[in-house]
This record gives structure tokens, sequence and C-alpha cells, in this order.
């Protein structure tokens, strides 16, 4: 339903209009809900920087890109060390706009925070285990 609403706002309205974008926001969250992280971050990498242009940096439907974007870095079991930490970043860089844009309270700064928090304990966890390649025989 998401990827038919967002290609019919692709083809109505082109790639750079505020209701396309919102429609792959959208579309890239349910993606994500349903654990299709490649085709989400493939999707998210394609508009985040056409949102941050069109909409602006601060704009919610971009921060929430951004977010989502993490997420399916993070979320995702077969995540290298490298997408973990672009993911902890990306969400180190994002939360600073959202609290100073929104507040502290609001449902998308909140969410920022959360998966802020999340991302950096996946992070830690699979820094302190060892690859199988790394691990010591006694």
């Amino acid at each position: 339903m998401r990827l038919g609403v967002y290609s019919g706002r692709l083809r109505l309205h082109g790639e750079q209009h505020q209701k396309t974008l919102l429609a792959a926001s959208n579309y890239a969250a349910t993606l994500l809900h349903l654990k299709r992280f490649e085709e989400g971050r493939t999707l998210l990498r394609k508009t985040i920087p056409v949102a941050e242009k069109v909409l602006g940096e601060s704009n919610d439907t971009t921060l929430r890109m951004k977010s989502n974007y993490a997420v399916a870095l993070y979320r995702d079991a077969g995540a290298a060390l490298d997408d973990l930490r672009e993911a902890v970043t990306m969400l180190e860089e994002t939360e600073p706009t959202a609290r100073r844009v929104f507040g502290g309270a609001h449902p998308t700064t909140s969410a920022i925070e959360e998966n802020l928090q999340d991302a950096r304990a996946v992070l830690h966890a699979r820094e302190e285990t060892p690859s199988p390649g790394n691990a010591s025989s006694s």
C-alpha cells in the first residue's frame, strides 16, 4: 500500500515535492517494520539528500528519515561494525537538531534519543564480543 502511495506521489509530483518525501519516509518506516532493512536503507540513502535540500535539515520528515536510516543500520543482524558506528554517529548528529527545533518532549526527539541509546547498546555489545577469528583458545 505505502509503495503505491510513494510511487503515485513520485509520478504525480516528482522526487522534490514535500508530499513525495513524506510518502517516501512512511514507506521506508514500513519497510523497517517488516525488517526489510536493505530496501529501507536504499530508499533512504536516495531520499535523505533530497529531503535536506527541499525541506531543510531541521524538518520533522528529514529528521525522521535520518533516524530511520540509522535504525535500518543498527537493527540489521548482519550489520558490520562500521554500519553500527555510522548509525550512532548519525543519531548523535541528529539529536541536537531535533532537541533545538522541537524540544525534548517532542515525539521525534524522544524517538531519536531512544534509537541513539539502542544503537549505542548494540555497538557496545558487538565491540565487546570477540569475533570468531580473534577468540582466544585456552
